[in-house]
């Protein structure tokens, strides 16, 4: 298995997890204000990142001073940010409404990826974004729907989008190279000290709390932060930022496949259709990295020496 098949594993692992995060929001939504249940996200989850650390002797980075500035931005766009914009429309929008405009991460990712970090895209990665992108349309897409929608609430899932997209992206600007279990841990660290004083900001305002939120705030400390962390950091040390993007629409159909088993809601058949549409841009991907990788071997001289 090459590097960079590797990495398009951890990827699609991680943003497995990120679908379920619509799925933990909503819960916390009903039950908690967001910027307590962000920094009680971080409590929970720092503590398991230093332990981790300390487990495999990963030591502390000495990154520039640069490098501290991104990866507090870094923390504050992707850890808070994303977290906290996601519960608050989730507040005022239905769930399917949040399945809609999360369905735009592979773009605005893309696109992010272009502008900020100056890549240019080889034709075959661009055409597995839109690709995927189309099958993100697809599955959200539901004729009919009678929901009640809300402008705010979308405008704020949307600015969740935008900070996920730059989560995912910043990382390929440091200039040092930190191990993905010490770069999870100084998320949490920075997005912890971020969303405090904000948390203790809202507490006169916050109403009664429940066991449910709590619950949901334990599931996302546990399986999307420390996991997803570990998993993303991980396949993105493999692959270009481009290519991570088109990861990201697996973002939604996660979040369409939990809400089926976990809350019973039934799968139409555009919705099949744009499961496939996605997984064929994955898949695409994945071809290109085998047929690269059989052309390097082919066109290797063979000089009967053993590679060192």
């Amino acid at each position: 298995m090459s590097k960079q098949f590797q990495g398009y594993i951890y990827l699609s692992l991680a943003m497995v997890l990120v679908g379920s995060t619509v799925i933990a929001s909503k819960v916390i939504a009903s039950g908690l204000p967001p910027f307590s249940a962000t920094a009680l996200r971080f409590a929970i989850a720092l503590p398991l990142f230093l332990g981790l650390m300390r487990a495999t002797a990963t030591p502390w980075p000495r990154p520039p001073k640069g490098d501290w500035l991104i990866l507090f931005l870094q923390a504050g766009a992707g850890s808070v940010g994303y977290t906290t914009l996601l519960i608050s429309g989730l507040k005022l929008a239905p769930a399917a409404d949040a399945g809609v405009i999360i369905g735009t991460l592979p773009v605005v990712s893309a696109a992010i990826a272009v502008v900020i970090l100056g890549e240019r895209p080889h034709r075959s990665v661009l055409m597995a974004a839109l690709l995927a992108a189309a099958g993100v349309l697809v599955i959200v897409f539901r004729p009919g729907a009678g929901e009640q929608h809300s402008l705010a609430g979308s405008a704020l899932i949307f600015g969740a989008v935008v900070c996920e997209g730059l989560f995912i992206l910043l990382g390929k600007r440091l200039d040092s190279e930190i191990p993905p279990l010490t770069l999870s841990a100084l998320m949490a660290g920075f997005g912890g000290a971020i969303a405090i004083p904000f948390a203790l900001a809202e507490l006169p305002l916050a109403g009664p709390a429940d066991a449910p939120a709590f619950a949901a705030v334990a599931y996302y400390a546990l399986v999307p932060t420390v996991g997803g962390f570990l998993l993303w950091y991980a396949g993105l040390e493999k692959v270009s930022g481009t290519e991570a993007a088109v990861f990201t629409a697996l973002a939604p159909v996660s979040a369409l496949l939990l809400a089926a088993a976990a809350l019973g809601e039934p799968i139409a058949a555009n919705q099949m259709i744009g499961m496939g549409s996605v997984l064929l841009a994955v898949l695409s991907l994945s071809l290109r990295t085998t047929n690269l990788t059989r052309i390097g071997h082919a066109a290797r001289p063979r000089t009967g020496q053993q590679e060192r």
